[in-house]
């Protein structure tokens, strides 16, 4: 045994495979070849199949990439050190590429033959991780789930077979929680790290720890543009790596002047340079899927308007919750002439700040940068997280310039100025870990065991009043008890991959009998949406111009929304048309019949919640009937979506003995308890409406609305909300109307009166106190 010890192969050995008995062949023999074996055979040797054309189309333009100069480079840095730092431009290869060099050049052999190891390579988004993956799976001729795979919440398409993993930040550090020195993993690559999202600046910390604990582990951190010697310190001096990427150079444009509407100076140019520049497609960074719509109509509108002195355009939008058929878009090519000889045809793709790094859109020779992206911002003090539009940093702006310079020399218009540029932008993007909730974070800390917060080695410590405001909390939740320390409660809260306030209301779901239905209400709160949003609404205004009649209008809109992402009933299309001003009711009496229609199928007097497990309920009794989705507005794909996501959480209920109850659907009680766990979930979450008829936030007293999409027929005297919207107006959105007497019964530790603020809520409670003390009282002298 011990003679064994001693021959077992290091991670990077190179070595002579024919030496050693059972070991199948490297593909590429250790570190020394400059390409796979795959380029002399024609077997692939993950399959055992013969390798298909397409394999050997997409190797030429492989090896055409920057970063496959420098692979044996790379490999040897590598094999000498157990951290490596490689910053790599945009366009570079390195998300695709470096996964694959390191797969060629690892052992996977796990000793459980059933398994391999694994390399894992982690995105900070979900379309990075799932379009990544299929590339590469494609690259390496296989099928995707198999040997390639990714994990993304509520989705593992993976396999025994997985070898290399692409998935999400968060999902690293899920699996970290059952699995402290990720022993599966033989090398750890964290892409895009100059993003500095939350469960990335997590991992540093988590991963500093584990590579002490693990010799064999390999740490590669890759990003586009890293303040590198904070990196390399942060790293005890790992080595640091550089790739070119950019192939052409990129002329910058900055404004004379600064711009009063970025939105609008950002269509105005789209259309100048369509009209006055050479050939090559146009990207255009915005900050939400809203102003991306707007503009990809106004675009289609303004050109179509020139008549044919222009080529034709398409416009096409990419953002996070586009669905992954209509992201593929993107990669399309422009289209034709209109006539033949006519001027050429150009794509447009209007994007969030996804396009930044995370993919690559081949033909891009113009880009436009309003120099705004969302950012998401925190305060402790009154508990609102919000996403702001807010200024990009440098960092961020150079690598939007570099899109352009991918496929032949192109133009970068800046719509700032030059001093702006050298004045007013940061240098680096703002780590997220410093403007977000803490709460998940510090949940997720103290189950991998880390209970010193205060010195756990963040790169960047996160303000000390975010911390305390985050154990509050989870104190208040029951995750920690008085002394910090993770209670039973918290560490089943923490096995869910869903905020603490809805992991608690579904741990004590069973409590109040109604663990099923609180069940369907996360999953259709993690899932989709059931309220379009108002850019939706405005995509189908103009369709409807078209249709002298409702029923013709219905049938183009079904078609239309079977590629949308949003789950949508008739009636909150209508009410939206509506409400927005778009139309008088009088002017659609057919659409607001349809409305009538389907507000009493799927809405519920007392809010949100119940109107969502109505949707799901009348969903699955249609047995999930994807023409039923689509005659009743509803999208077949998001209401799967939440179904998968609720047999995964069932599944984590199952683990933990979780009773699954409903209570009599016929019983008075029956949407009451649904209420009551909700509320055990999102007490802090309340709001109060005061005599003036608006509603203050309980005990942060922030002034508020209902969102325009409820649908509540009534304004409540009390409502718990799922999410505070921060705009022009605060609002709070997906509501339900609760009662102040169950918040005295299930909360009565966090409604203390004697550290209450002064106002109308508080003179309520303190009269539902006296009641509930009388009542008491009553019972008592009776017994």
């Amino acid at each position: 045994m011990g003679t064994e010890r001693k021959r077992k192969l290091s991670l990077f050995d190179v070595v002579d495979e024919t030496s050693v008995p059972g070991t199948k062949p490297k593909l590429n023999g250790g570190f020394g070849g400059a390409a796979p074996m795959a380029g002399n055979s024609l077997v692939n040797t993950w399959t055992g199949k013969a390798y298909s054309q397409r394999y050997f189309e997409i190797l030429e333009k492989r090896k055409a990439l920057p970063v496959w100069q420098q692979k044996d480079e790379f490999l040897q840095v590598l094999k000498n050190n157990q951290t490596l730092i490689l910053v790599g431009e945009t366009g570079s290869g390195k998300t695709t590429q470096i996964p694959q060099f390191v797969l060629e050049a690892v052992d996977n052999e796990y000793p459980d033959k059933r398994r391999k190891w694994m390399v894992a390579c982690t995105q900070p988004r979900r379309v990075a991780a799932m379009s990544v993956s299929r590339r590469v799976a494609e690259e390496m001729d296989v099928a995707i789930g198999e040997e390639v795979g990714y994990s993304i919440r509520f989705e593992d398409c993976s396999s025994a077979r997985t070898v290399l993993k692409y998935l999400t930040d968060g999902m690293l550090l899920r699996e970290a929680m059952t699995d402290p020195l990720l022993e599966r993993y033989k090398v750890i690559i964290l892409d895009e790290a100059h993003e500095r999202t939350l469960a990335t600046d997590v991992l540093f910390g988590l991963l500093k720890e584990v590579l002490k604990n693990r010799p064999d582990l390999k740490l590669v951190v890759m990003s586009a543009t890293l303040e590198a010697e904070k990196f390399q310190g942060y790293f005890l001096g790992a080595p640091l790596m550089k790739v070119p990427g950019r192939l052409h150079p990129v002329e910058i444009f900055y404004t004379q002047e600064p711009e009063r509407d970025y939105l609008e100076a950002a269509i105005r140019t789209v259309v100048q340079i369509h009209m006055c520049e050479p050939l090559g497609d146009i990207l255009v960074f915005l900050t939400g899927e809203e102003e991306i719509e707007d503009a990809c109509r106004k675009i289609t509108k303004e050109i179509g308007n020139l008549g044919d002195q222009v080529g034709p355009v398409k416009a096409v939008p990419l953002y996070s919750t586009l669905p992954p058929a209509m992201q593929q878009k993107i990669f399309e090519p422009a289209p034709p002439p209109l006539n033949e000889g006519g001027p050429a045809g150009r794509k447009i793709v209007v994007s969030t700040n996804i396009a930044e790094t995370s993919l690559t859109i081949d033909g891009i020779v113009y880009v436009i940068d309003p120099g705004f992206a969302k950012q998401k911002v925190y305060n402790p003090r009154v508990r609102v997280e919000s996403l702001l539009v807010s200024p990009i940093s440098k960092a961020s702006a150079h690598q939007r310039s570099g899109r352009a310079g991918r496929t032949q020399p192109g133009k970068c218009f800046r719509l700032y100025t030059e001093k702006s540029f050298n004045n007013d932008l940061q240098p680096q993007t703002y780590p997220e870990i410093l403007r977000s909730n803490l709460a998940n974070t510090v949940l997720t800390l103290k189950k991998l065991g880390i209970d010193d917060l205060v010195h756990f080695d963040f790169m960047d410590p996160p303000a000390p009043e975010t911390l305390m405001r985050a154990l509050e909390v989870l104190n208040y939740l029951g995750a920690l008890d008085d002394e910090g320390n993770l209670t039973k409660l918290g560490e089943i809260m923490s096995e869910f991959p869903l905020d603490p306030q809805m992991s608690k209301m579904l741990v004590v779901s069973p409590e109040f009998n109604c663990s099923n239905e609180i069940l369907s209400i996360s999953a259709m709160l993690s899932g989709c949406f059931i309220c379009m949003p108002i850019e939706h609404v405005h995509r189908w205004v103009s369709l409807h111009m078209m249709f002298s009649n409702w029923s013709m209008y219905k049938q183009v809109l079904v078609h239309a929304l079977r590629d949308e992402i949003v789950a949508v009933s008739q009636y909150y299309l209508m009410k939206q048309m509506v409400s927005s001003g778009l139309y008088a009711s009088a002017d659609l009496p057919e659409a607001q019949k349809a409305a009538d229609e389907a507000k009493a199928r799927f809405g519920h007097i007392d809010g949100d919640h119940l109107t969502l497990l109505n949707v799901y309920h009348a969903y699955k009794q249609n047995n999930e009937d994807p023409s039923w989705c689509y005659e009743n507005f509803i999208n077949h794909r998001a209401l799967k979506s939440a179904d998968n996501v609720r047999q995964q959480l069932v599944r984590i209920m199952a683990r933990f003995n979780l009773k699954l109850c409903s209570t009599d659907f016929n019983s008075r009680d029956y949407y009451i308890n649904i209420r009551k766990a909700m509320l055990a979930g999102y007490f802090m979450q309340v709001a109060h409406m005061e005599r003036t008829g608006h509603y203050l936030t309980v005990k942060d007293n922030q002034v508020v609305h209902l969102h325009p999409s409820n649908c509540l027929d009534h304004k409540p005297e009390w409502v718990i909300y799922n999410e505070y919207v921060l705009t022009s107006r605060n609002f709070i959105r997906t509501v339900t109307d609760i009662r102040g007497e169950w918040i005295v019964d299930i909360a009565p530790h966090y409604y203390d009166l004697e550290n209450f603020p002064q106002c109308e809520a508080k003179r309520v409670l303190e009269r539902l106190y006296k009641k509930r003390e009388k009542e008491r009282e009553e019972n008592r002298n009776r017994k």
